[in-house]
């Protein structure tokens, strides 16, 4: 995934809201909590294309609200901010298993590596300006602390970001992104730009349905979010260097239908009109 620049950034939403693609992470680390497993669920996943067009979790309804407050972020405390990221990734973590428990489904919590320095990671490279990423090959979400987050750090921001890269590994654990793999290693350059905005406008939606979910003990003031999306449709695609995250309308259209809806189904970019993803 490409990323944010903060320098580009006003200073409302500039902690927090940098994006990476998918398959982007790193190696060395500053701490992790180990992957578990949920019981075992009653059915499989769907494979395929249906996995992304008729995922169960487009069936589960609006997701439960649910108490998140993992407290703030001390101005230049990197233990407070550690604290911050694990606490805010066990919110991610019950929210997201009582999801797929309903949906029938199996599911797995990704791994959460905290780095302070830039490190390459099982998926590549890490990309300049990312503050976070999710790679696919090893199902870890890496979380970058630095000296400028911590001056002025922004729990909705930060956590905004998170649930995105979060959004990422529901994909990859509801077989959404096992089968965009294979799609986008066989489509063509412009092939590759569309599928990579559907799979990157689902996280965006995915993203807001959880922050919505927690808007009440986060908490998330309405208007500050309603800021942060108004910026993402006046200046999101001038972020990229291609347009692999889509236009700053549909950026802002598909963050816009995670937040009102609160509900997964929302955000099916797979069975919608190319329009609605350019």
């Amino acid at each position: 995934m490409n990323t944010v620049p903060l320098r580009k950034l006003p200073s409302l939403v500039a902690a927090g809201l940098v994006l990476a693609m998918a398959g982007v992470g790193t190696a060395g680390v500053a701490q992790a909590s180990a992957a578990t497993t949920t019981e075992a669920a009653q059915v499989a996943p769907p494979r395929g294309k249906a996995a992304a067009t008729s995922s169960p979790l487009y069936k589960t309804g609006t997701l439960a609200r649910s108490n998140c407050a993992p407290g703030e972020i001390q101005r230049g405390s990197t233990a407070a901010y550690k604290h911050f990221l694990q606490a805010f990734t066990n919110c991610l973590n019950r929210a997201w298993a009582a999801e797929f428990k309903q949906a029938r489904m199996p599911f797995s919590k990704p791994r959460l590596r905290i780095i302070t320095t830039k490190r390459n990671t099982a998926c590549g490279r890490w990309l300049t300006g990312a503050s976070g990423v999710y790679c696919s090959s090893d199902r870890t979400m890496y979380m970058l602390i630095t000296k400028t987050e911590l001056r002025n750090p922004s729990p909705v921001g930060i956590g905004r970001l998170m649930a995105h890269e979060y959004a990422h590994h529901v994909q990859q654990v509801a077989g959404i992104m096992p089968w965009y793999g294979q799609v986008h290693w066989r489509a063509s350059k412009a092939g590759k730009l569309a599928y990579s905005r559907r799979l990157e406008l689902q996280a965006e939606c995915l993203s807001a349905v959880f922050m919505k979910s927690v808007k009440d003990t986060l908490p998330v003031d309405e208007a500050y979010y309603q800021q942060i999306i108004d910026w993402f449709g006046e200046k999101g695609a001038s972020i990229w260097p291609q347009n692999d995250h889509g236009s700053s309308r549909n950026q802002a259209r598909w963050m816009q239908r995670g937040w009102d809806y609160g509900a997964a189904a929302a955000c099916n970019t797979w069975n919608v009109s190319a329009k609605y993803v350019s």
